[in-house]
C-alpha cells in the first residue's frame, strides 16, 4: 500500500486556495485565447467587404453573446489579479505564508469589480433577451 504524501495544506489535491486560484487561472487563460481567435476571425471579414463584416458583426448583438462577453471581461478581470498576486508571490517570496489572505483579497477585488460591470452589461443583457427597459 502506498502512503499518501502530506503537504502544509493536507493531502495534495484537495482544493486549496492555490490549487482552485491555479485551475481558474488555466481556465480563463485559455477562454481569453479562443476569444482573441474568434476576434481576428470575425474582424478579417472586413476583408469581404462592408456588408459581410455588418453581417457578422451583427451576431454580437444577441442577448447569448453578450452573455458571453459578460463571462470575457470576468475572465480577463480575475486573470488580471489572479496575475497580479501570482506576481507577488514571485517577488516576495515571504508572502507565501499569508497565501490564503491574499487569494481572499484578490476575489473580493475581483467580485467588487465585478458589480458595477454585471449592472452595465447585465442591464443591456436583459433589455435584449426580456425587452426590460432598465
Amino acid at each position: 500500500m502506498v502512503a499518501k504524501r502530506k503537504t502544509d495544506v493536507g493531502t495534495l489535491y484537495k482544493g486549496s486556495p492555490g490549487q482552485w486560484s491555479w485551475i481558474a487561472h488555466r481556465i480563463t487563460g485559455v477562454a481569453i485565447i479562443l476569444f482573441l481567435f474568434a476576434h481576428v476571425v470575425d474582424t478579417a471579414a472586413v476583408g469581404w467587404g462592408p456588408s459581410a463584416y455588418n453581417r457578422v458583426v451583427a451576431v454580437y448583438h444577441n442577448w447569448f453573446v453578450r452573455l458571453l462577453e459578460l463571462g470575457l471581461v470576468a475572465a480577463v478581470l480575475y486573470h488580471a489579479i489572479n496575475g497580479v498576486k501570482i506576481m507577488v508571490f514571485d517577488f516576495w517570496p515571504g508572502s507565501t505564508r499569508h497565501m490564503k489572505q491574499l487569494s481572499i483579497a484578490s476575489t473580493g477585488i475581483f467580485l467588487l469589480s465585478m458589480l458595477p460591470v454585471t449592472w452595465i452589461m447585465g442591464k443591456q443583457i436583459l433589455d435584449l433577451a426580456l425587452g426590460w427597459h432598465l
